[in-house]
């Protein structure tokens, strides 16, 4: 479908605020995919452009902290191709759902992603609090933790808002460790989700790429400009200000519904 200018406007300003948002805070998927929408692409057409779009953005979130990863060599060894597995069913899984039912399924999705962006503090506290209690036996937990990680990576494969908030409370669960450790590894596997469910979405025909690309340019600077507000602005308001636009997005779509 051929969008007006008007609608690259406002798909390039939604991906500005959430390359932002995603580097201040996460959530920005809640202000792409609803704009994508709002300019009348259809939903599963738009998750997949969304997806393939912001790629890039967990890539430099991934270089950003490459020491870190490299350290957990082990780790990131076993859990990033469970995540990729899991990634690629998802994005299998959202090409054989059809326009309907997924249009049907993404009130909740948006809701369910919002709900988790507000609990984000709650479980990182969490997540720290059980990473000052070491388990005995490490090895076990981490194997254990394939299963739990390729589930996240099958939600992120389908539709991937919240993500980062699901692997982390999983990471949490099966890994005794510290949250700048977990939190690299956390980048790992959602790069690796979201590279394979783009790769898949590349070759599937449904990939908007005129507004991929505008998107794409827009979030790097929008990262950008969000690295150079860190400090300026509280995550914590810019949090509460993303979840309010997903509950009300949420709640709209299910309404019109």
């Amino acid at each position: 479908m051929t969008l007006d200018l008007t609608s690259y406007l406002l798909i390039g300003l939604a991906a500005i605020l959430a390359g932002a948002v995603n580097a201040l805070a996460g959530g920005g998927t809640l202000i792409t995919f609803p704009m994508l929408t709002a300019v009348g692409i259809p939903a599963v057409i738009a998750n997949v452009t969304n997806t393939v779009a912001l790629c890039p953005g967990y890539l430099g979130g991934a270089i950003a902290q490459w020491e870190e990863i490299r350290r957990q060599k082990k780790r990131a060894l076993l859990f990033i191709p469970a995540a990729a597995v899991g990634g690629f069913a998802g994005a299998l899984l959202l090409l054989n759902t059809g326009e309907r039912l997924f249009r049907g399924v993404v009130p909740f999705l948006i809701l369910a992603a919002a709900l988790l962006l507000a609990v984000s503090d709650p479980l990182r506290n969490w997540v720290l609090r059980r990473a000052a209690h070491h388990g005995a036996d490490v090895t076990r937990m981490e194997t254990w933790g394939v299963l739990p990680v390729a589930l996240a990576a099958v939600y992120g494969g389908y539709f991937g808002a919240g993500l980062s908030v699901i692997v982390l409370a999983v990471l949490g669960l099966v890994l005794s460790d510290v949250l700048t450790r977990l939190n690299a590894l956390k980048q790992a596997i959602s790069l690796a989700v979201n590279v394979t469910a783009a790769a898949f979405f590349i070759f599937s025909g449904k990939v908007h790429w005129p507004a991929a690309a505008v998107m794409a340019v827009c979030a790097l600077i929008g990262g950008l400009l969000g690295g150079k507000l860190a400090g300026k602005i509280k995550p914590a308001v810019l949090r509460w200000l993303v979840v309010s636009i997903g509950l009300a997005v949420g709640v709209y779509y299910l309404i019109r519904g």
